[in-house]
């Protein structure tokens, strides 16, 4: 389940090992990867965009035989003593093994003014909203990895970008920090959050605070660009009896196995404390292999 960098590399090492494999997309393959508009840490591409290195992966993996169904959602996760089935908004599927790898979703800022103005310049994703604001002034939101991509990716579009981090440094890797500073349209407010969004129509203006003084500050922008990091898509496992940590992560072992013999996870939704394309590739490879020696019991560790 799930169509991203870990689902996708798992299916590719589970064709190759000769397992009929059906990748199930809610939405289109490629995952939250297609969105980022330029991945500059993935071994092999100095430089790449998020939705190419996505089709890239994808093609592969249907090259080597297997199925993805794209826009079909599992809706419903039974587990028996022998097999394990997924009912999905078209049909039902019975597989001997399953890799839940539905990664991650979007995190709201939770101010007022989000909600309403969401995709009325409120927007999640730098590579698919930022070109509708080319010339404009915008801000973003975060001070990861995610935030800094998108903030360099919007400085060569629009003529200014305004950052608001609620901490005093950023926490994204140095490479892109520096060239973050090196943008003469990036201005960075530190110790700084979003109090309300504001606007007619469409949004025209944001209130920010300084935590440290309380100093607040009205700016005229068309567009906050919202990246302050993803959580869990979870959702098909509730009451399943697969262990969740406290933040609602899948926990696994370092074969990617859950407490459920037979189910595995990988990527974004899992306990792994580092949240890249790589280490969700690696988990995915680690998942499928592990799932044949479950299936055709040449090595499985009990």
């Amino acid at each position: 389940m799930g169509a991203g960098p870990a689902g996708l590399a798992a299916g590719m090492y589970a064709a190759r090992s000769g397992l009929k494999t059906l990748i199930l997309e809610e939405k289109m393959a490629g995952g939250t990867t297609a969105d980022a508009p330029i991945v500059e840490n993935y071994p092999g591409f100095s430089k790449i965009s998020g939705g190419e290195l996505a089709e890239k992966m994808v093609l592969q993996c249907r090259q080597l035989g297997v199925t993805i169904h794209e826009l079909e959602s599992a809706t419903e996760l039974i587990i028996e003593e022998n097999d394990r089935i997924v009912k999905t908004n078209k049909t039902t599927y019975t597989s001997k093994a399953i890799l839940l790898a539905t990664g991650s979703h979007y995190k709201e800022i939770g101010v007022n003014g989000e909600k309403k103005f969401k995709g009325r310049g409120v927007s999640y994703c730098g590579v698919c909203d930022g070109p509708l604001f080319k010339g404009k002034r915008v801000l973003v939101v975060g001070g990861g990895n995610t935030s800094a991509t998108t903030t360099l990716y919007l400085s060569g579009i629009v003529s200014e970008v305004f950052v608001v981090h609620r901490r005093e440094a950023f926490r994204a890797e140095r490479a892109l920090v520096e060239d973050i500073q090196s943008k003469k349209n990036v201005t960075i407010f530190w110790d700084t959050e979003i109090q309300e969004i504001i606007g007619n129509t469409v949004v025209n203006q944001v209130i920010i605070v300084n935590k440290k003084t309380n100093e607040s500050k009205q700016l005229k922008i068309d567009a906050v660009f919202v990246q302050i990091g993803e959580a869990p898509n979870n959702q098909i496992v509730q009451n399943t009896g697969i262990n969740l940590n406290t933040k609602g992560h899948i926990i696994t072992d370092s074969f990617q196995r859950t407490n459920i013999p037979g189910i595995y996870a990988a990527g974004d939704l899992t306990n792994h404390p580092v949240k890249q394309i790589g280490t969700a590739v690696g988990q995915g490879i680690t998942a499928a292999l592990e799932a044949y020696s479950y299936i055709k019991q040449p090595y499985y560790r009990k």
